[in-house]
């Protein structure tokens, strides 16, 4: 026993003082390097770091706006009576289809016709009085005066038989606009006034689909577009921007779109909730991987690149769209060679050793 911890004490204070003494030197470390050969350490020092890169080409990429927003009628008309009285007969009803002129109600004529009777006998008197004034005067048993009054007699009576005839023919109501008859609607029986509802119509054809463009992008719209048109019902269906609004909304800084889409059979419904790609035009950009994306000290998104002399350089880019393949950017040259890998361990104006993507890393 007195043997063994002698030996054991012997080889502890033989590892102590190893290791108190000793230097210990870890592989991949900066220290391993400082210790490597001098022509070793030389050679490493003057190789250029190797990284792979691509060449790519600015190709025209078409682009589009997506909007969103609702269907909505052309023209949506309260139609109302002119005169008052009880509603005798209202020939449509809920989705009559109307054109212009069509009789939407009828009004009890009242004593109309018997007012339009007793205007018209009026003015016919008064046309008798004013003949009879005319011929004495040319006779001279009449004065200027006389047949003056006369004749302000017999023009007011014609005035009250025009408007007596206007009057009865306010009790037909008839449509203003083509369209479909719906809700609300005007009772048979039930008594209207002056500017009662009668009748409503909703003329959707043309479907005018209304959205908010934001403030960047309105300049890129412009009246006479086709755009194509996505309605959440699922019917697709194409139109033309007919207006871009020229103020913003105060609140949201978004301005109004409509866009105008055919729709001579009305299978499209007022107030769907729609998305509208309208074409903007094509720019000329690059396409790239997501994993080439890098920022710059100062936080600018872009990509490193490799100039002719195999210098590292840094182009900021700005994202115009996005597919399945990747981005598409803007703001590099026609032809660039790209960094795709290794591009994170390099900066701006570093001499490297570029490895194109066919010849491998």
């Amino acid at each position: 026993m007195r043997t063994q911890l002698i030996l054991s004490l012997a080889i502890a204070g033989a590892i102590t003082a190893w290791m108190v003494t000793g230097d210990m030197i870890v592989s991949g470390t900066a220290e391993e390097a400082v210790r490597r050969p001098p022509a070793e350490r030389t050679e490493a020092q003057a190789a250029p770091f190797r990284v792979r890169v691509k060449s790519i080409e600015a190709e025209e990429r078409p682009r589009a706006l997506t909007m969103r927003g609702r269907t909505r009628a052309d023209a949506l008309v309260t139609v109302a009576a002119e005169t008052a009285g009880r509603v005798d007969e209202r020939p449509v009803d809920r989705g009559t289809a109307v054109e212009v002129g069509d009789v939407l109600c009828r009004i009890d004529e009242g004593v109309r016709q018997a007012q339009l009777a007793q205007a018209k006998a009026e003015a016919e008197k008064a046309e008798l009085d004013f003949a009879a004034a005319s011929k004495l005067r040319g006779r001279g048993f009449e004065s200027d005066t006389r047949v003056a009054a006369t004749k302000a007699a017999r023009d007011a009576a014609v005035a009250v038989v025009a408007a007596a005839e206007q009057e009865l023919a306010r009790t037909i109501v008839t449509a203003p606009i083509a369209g479909i008859v719906q809700d609300p609607l005007t009772d048979v029986g039930s008594v209207v006034a002056v500017g009662g509802l009668c009748a409503t119509i909703v003329d959707a054809d043309p479907i005018v689909v209304t959205g908010q463009v934001s403030e960047r992008e309105i300049p890129l719209v412009s009246p006479g577009v086709e755009a194509e048109v996505r309605l959440l019902t699922g019917e697709t269906v194409n139109g033309t921007v007919h207006y871009v609004s020229s103020t913003a909304n105060t609140d949201t800084r978004t301005f109004t779109v409509e866009i105008r889409v055919p729709n001579s059979d009305r299978a499209l419904r007022d107030g769907v909730t729609a998305e509208a790609r309208i074409p903007l035009p094509p720019i000329t950009a690059h396409r790239v991987s997501p994993g080439v994306l890098t920022l710059d000290d100062a936080g600018q998104l872009g990509v490193r690149t490799v100039d002719a002399e195999n210098r590292v350089s840094f182009a900021p880019v700005k994202i115009v769209t996005q597919d399945t393949d990747g981005f598409w950017v803007s703001g590099l040259p026609e032809t660039v060679k790209l960094i795709t890998v290794g591009q994170d361990y390099v900066v701006d104006g570093q001499l490297v050793d570029p490895v194109a993507e066919s010849e491998g890393a």
